[in-house]
């Protein structure tokens, strides 16, 4: 059987960022912290009745949003429920994302002792002038500070999310990389700021850099990640070595997931008959309180999404992918790949290395026409 995760989503932050396509909302009121803990464990229950789970847990992420304003008293309840619903692997990953204006001593330290030991930060910057462009509540300092209490804490693998392609052509996002590494992470997502839609910035952009700017900043920052020991392990991620994200690594070679939370999405494998089933909650945070037993819907993938959705996953990853994989995740035969791979195998997109499918360099620039060939 694949591996299993579980994602559980948190949907309420201070304030929405003007970039953010997340399903998150500004808290207006009193968060419904208990109320909202008892409703993540009815969906948990009836997940796990719907879909017949019996395997264990491999990894836990808690995103939103920003769970790190839940306080520790609640992320305890919802971690010792889950636990007796559900078996939980030794030593599995269990991240939680933290906004850098939440952290507190104390606080953090009880999340620590709680079992969370992997902390996501969501730095983006650490220029005063481009978090209040970005709408961040946090400032530079904070974020320094914030990633001195993490190692206070005792959280020895923790994540800097950064940004690139900022709306200020004269800024450099090598500045911040230095800053990053200097702060000692396991592990850095940088990426670049795209203005998606449904978002502030979609409807009002910003003036960004020209796209030749971004992507010689990008190289630069990418050899300065490398020469400290970051190797990049997906399109985004990069991680000293054996700190991967575990959970963000079953996503990517087409593992399975459960999805709790308002707006979460999920990914079940069914052998009988053979079958890929994604679930989606409902994301009004209001309706999925309303009704945890019976919120949201699920559909069965089609046979042929199947090939465009296992290679839009793996081929993010450096390391690619093996026919036996692609086997075991799709029940499918190898020439349903085709006749894309061998498109891609012959204009050198794609290359074949120890039995592993992976994008050669000019097709890792070239990503999206890769996948293109697979619709």
């Amino acid at each position: 059987m694949l591996p299993l995760s579980l994602y559980i989503h948190i949907p309420w932050c201070i304030k929405k960022c003007p970039y953010c396509d997340f399903n998150s909302h500004a808290i207006k009121t009193d968060t419904p912290e208990a109320r909202y803990i008892d409703a993540l464990l009815i969906d948990l229950a009836t997940d796990l009745q719907r879909y017949s789970i019996t395997r264990p847990i491999s990894s836990i992420f808690i995103g939103g949003g920003t769970p790190s304003l839940f306080s520790p008293e609640s992320l305890n309840r919802l971690l010792r429920g889950v636990e007796q619903q559900i078996t939980l692997q030794e030593n599995l990953e269990i991240t939680l994302e933290a906004n850098p204006g939440t952290f507190e001593s104390q606080k953090f330290a009880e999340f620590r002792a709680l079992g969370i030991n992997r902390l996501s930060i969501g730095v983006q910057t650490f220029n005063d002038a481009l978090l209040t462009k970005l709408g961040r509540v946090h400032s530079a300092q904070e974020a320094i500070k914030a990633a001195e209490i993490a190692h206070q804490a005792g959280f020895e693998n923790f994540n800097l999310d950064l940004m690139f392609g900022l709306p200020d052509a004269n800024f450099d996002s090598l500045d911040d990389v230095k800053k990053a590494i200097s702060l000692q992470p396991t592990h850095i997502s940088f990426y670049q700021l795209t203005l998606e839609p449904n978002t502030y910035f979609h409807k009002f952009p910003p003036k960004l850099p020209n796209d030749e700017l971004i992507f010689a900043m990008q190289q630069r920052c990418q050899h300065q990640l490398a020469t400290h020991g970051y190797q990049q392990y997906e399109v985004s991620a990069y991680s000293q070595a054996n700190r991967q994200c575990q959970h963000n690594l079953n996503y990517w070679r087409f593992g399975d997931y459960l999805g709790i939370g308002a707006g979460a999405h999920g990914k079940i494998s069914r052998h009988s008959p053979q079958s890929i089933i994604r679930s989606f909650k409902a994301k009004s945070p209001e309706q999925y309180l309303s009704s945890p037993h019976d919120n949201g819907g699920s559909e069965v993938v089609a046979s042929s999404e199947l090939p465009l959705e296992f290679i839009m996953n793996n081929l993010r990853l450096k390391q690619g992918f093996t026919m036996e994989n692609y086997q075991a995740s799709t029940g499918l035969a190898i020439n349903t790949l085709e006749p894309a791979l061998s498109d891609c195998l012959k204009q050198e997109l794609i290359i074949r290395e120890n039995n592993h499918y992976r994008c050669s360099e000019k097709g890792w620039d070239f990503l999206d026409s890769i996948l293109a060939k697979f619709i």
